[in-house]
């Protein structure tokens, strides 16, 4: 699972509206809202990825639930390895949430392995503003892919792997 952008844009503006974040953290969130995923989109079409979300009004886990659904597939996710804003980490520390997080969270009936304590976990659930794509790569495609995401300006992080679903139930694990 390969995410081409860094989540927190939620977080970030909830603390901006209380005048709780800093300027810099406002302008980086704005830059990466900036950018296009028309790119990303083409670099996953032609590198074989086999399903492909935009990471919106429903958060990371939200999206990820919606693609595994479809799918039938199951999904493992590295907190440590998902990418977040400057400043997002200490905002949802702060307590700031997004007015859509109440309605987000609901999605955690399908996460498995929950920890609760730390960053990371909350902003599964903070919904973005242009956020980036979130693609399943097979894995023999995952080098060239990541390779051309960055030639193509992308940052992009591996997130996570696809997995058989367990009872026929789609379940996001986590691991920290």
């Amino acid at each position: 699972l390969v995410l081409t952008k860094p989540i927190g844009v939620g977080a970030l503006f909830a603390a901006d509206m209380m005048g709780q974040a800093k300027g810099r953290w406002i302008a980086n969130a704005m830059e990466a809202m900036c950018r296009s995923n028309a790119a990303a989109a083409q670099v996953f079409l032609t590198h074989g990825a086999t399903a492909c979300t935009d990471v919106t009004g429903f958060g990371l886990a939200g999206h990820l639930a919606e693609m595994l659904a479809a799918s039938g597939a199951a999904a493992e996710l590295e907190l440590r390895a998902i990418p977040l804003l400057d400043g997002a980490a200490e905002v949802t520390l702060a307590g700031h949430r997004s007015s859509l997080y109440p309605q987000n969270v609901r999605i955690e009936r399908v996460i498995q392995g929950a920890p609760l304590d730390g960053p990371v976990y909350p902003l599964l659930f903070d919904p973005q503003t242009a956020g980036g794509l979130l693609a399943a790569v097979p894995p023999q495609a995952l080098d060239g892919t990541l390779t051309a995401l960055e030639r193509a300006g992308c940052a992009p992080a591996v997130i996570g792997r696809a997995t058989p679903a367990k009872g026929g139930k789609a379940q996001i694990r986590l691991q920290s």
